[in-house]
């Protein structure tokens, strides 16, 4: 049998959300030729366990040490059998039958590369980076600093399209993404040198400079708990600064070395300057 989608959700101590994650899928994927693969983080919790014998569908995989997110999903994509693959986020829910109307989409598009869909939180407030555009900082360096937008309308989160649009834009996230197996691979999936943070953004940039094109498809809504699991805190913001620095170093660092060191001084004080508010 033709295998259309494998579901792909990273857990890290979140048992209760993603047995909702998971009801949901069993819910409202389609019946045949979809597949769901966990990978469990090496989570202290070990009450997901629990959940094997509930969702005996469920391919479930469990990791001895926590690599971080883009290890994670690169290990559950080497064993999925999808044409298409879906990562997805242990704390969003599916809320209606319209998988196939999404991947009927998707096969639609020449050069489809990423899909994303319109997210919005518990108390039903829609979550704006659920379209985004590439950060102004990387990939346009004069706006950085003279700060003049000639046209404000498109700003990084693309207020410009309405929620519910279905349009090409530049930049998805991680908590559902679509993409195509074959342009995974391509792009040689996540890059594992982020641990968490980024690297969305950067599957995201890399599929568009290999010529592929994302949407946002704001048919179709999902609940994302936002945040539930992230606490604002120095390790946070490590990893966040982090992930900007690794990206310069992979676009900018060659290529632009002026604008580099720009951003890299603009990032080390950002950074000190966030720290000293969390004191």
């Amino acid at each position: 049998m033709h295998m259309k989608l494998s579901v792909i959700i990273v857990n890290y101590n979140v048992t209760q959300l993603l047995r909702n994650c998971l009801a949901s899928l069993r819910k409202y994927l389609p019946d045949t030729g979809c597949e769901i693969v966990v990978v469990d983080n090496a989570s202290a919790d070990s009450s997901w366990r629990e959940l094997i014998p509930e969702f005996p569908e469920v391919l479930f995989i469990s990791s001895e040490t926590n690599d971080g997110f883009a290890k994670a999903n690169n290990k559950a994509v080497n064993v999925a059998k999808g044409e298409y693959i879906l990562l997805l986020n242990p704390d969003t829910e599916l809320e209606g039958f319209y998988m196939n109307e999404i991947l009927d989409f998707a096969v639609s598009q020449k050069n489809f590369g990423c899909l994303g869909v319109r997210m919005h939180d518990a108390e039903g407030r829609f979550l704006p980076e659920s379209k985004r555009s590439v950060p102004d900082m990387f990939n346009s360096f004069e706006k950085l600093f003279t700060n003049f937008k000639k046209n404000s309308s498109k700003s990084y989160y693309r207020f410009d399209l309405d929620e519910q649009a279905v349009a090409e834009v530049e930049v998805l996230t991680g908590a559902f993404l679509l993409i195509k197996r074959e342009v995974y691979e391509d792009v040689g999936g996540l890059d594992e040198s982020y641990f968490m943070y980024g690297e969305d953004i950067d599957l995201c940039y890399t599929v568009l400079r290999k010529g592929f094109r994302n949407f946002y498809y704001g048919k179709a809504s999902i609940l994302h708990h936002k945040g539930e699991s992230t606490v604002k805190d120095e390790v946070y913001l490590e990893r966040f600064y982090g992930a900007m620095h690794i990206f310069i170093d992979k676009y900018y660092k060659r290529s632009k070395p002026l604008q580099y060191s720009f951003l890299k001084a603009g990032l080390n004080l950002r950074h000190k300057i966030e720290k000293i508010k969390l004191k």
